[in-house]
């Protein structure tokens, strides 16, 4: 029998985002945000560490505080609003390296896809490991406004993004069910072999599995009305959170 391959979920979360203060762990329902993402993974049962990578003392007490290793904090170049995803994900595999801890496969869930459940994660998992072949899986969902129907601007005139046709009929004078599927990727989920950005410097590499997000499993928050929706969803029940049977963080001790 082959041995499963060992695996550790990221939690990316770095301080001082812009748009919405300190989302990461600004408090949805009963819990800081990351907190969903945190116990998502555990419950999973999918991983052998779940690992929060952060440059912030008090983000990473509160991931502790829900189950989540900060073996390390990232360090201040690579935790930029600017950084890519490969220079903060290679540190972290080689610096788990350096302690001992090796890794075949890692996956990024971020915080800020709070409606992503352990259910998600174990169909995605199920997925990429029943293709060896493949160099990552990434959740993706179906645009809703199409590509095709999109324009750049070039001077005073305006030229299609994408200057395709069906027949006669360019796409963005077409009916939208008339035009081929587009997907975009959501930020949800990630999977990958550690080979790919260690050998290749990619994080998902050239062979890549679709995922699709169902519901809101990919759903985003980055912006002020994206919190406002999470919490009109959660209202109205239309989406569930990850089920967190631990106690709150104490929230007097989250940053302002």
């Amino acid at each position: 029998m082959t041995a499963k391959p060992r695996s550790v979920a990221f939690i990316p979360a770095r301080s001082g985002s812009k748009r919405v203060p300190n989302k990461n762990v600004r408090p949805l329902a009963d819990h800081p945000m990351i907190a969903y993402s945190i116990r998502a993974a555990i419950d999973s049962g999918v991983f052998d560490a779940v690992i929060c990578a952060t440059d912030s003392e008090i983000y990473a007490d509160i991931a502790r505080h829900y189950g989540a290793e900060v073996p390390f904090l990232r360090a201040a170049e690579i935790s930029t609003d600017k950084s890519p995803d490969i220079e903060w994900v290679v540190w972290m595999l080689e610096q788990l390296r350096v302690e001992g801890r090796e890794f075949d496969i890692f996956s990024i869930l971020r915080p800020t896809s709070p409606f992503r459940l352990p259910e998600t994660i174990q169909r995605a998992w199920q997925h990429f490991t029943a293709d060896p072949r493949a160099d990552s899986l990434r959740a993706i969902e179906k645009c809703k406004q199409h590509p095709g129907k999109m324009w750049i601007i070039r001077e005073n005139r305006m030229l299609p993004l994408m200057p395709f046709s069906i027949g006669t009929t360019p796409w963005h004078s077409s009916q939208y069910a008339a035009l081929p599927e587009v997907y975009a990727q959501d930020a949800s989920l990630e999977i990958a072999w550690s080979r790919v950005p260690l050998e290749s410097n990619s994080i998902a590499g050239e062979s890549i599995i679709p995922f699709v997000s169902q519901g809101y499993e990919g759903f985003d928050i980055n912006e002020p009305d994206d919190w406002w929706m999470a919490e009109r969803l959660l209202a109205t029940q239309s989406a569930v959170l990850p089920n967190i049977s631990i106690n709150p963080y104490n929230l007097l001790n989250r940053p302002e």
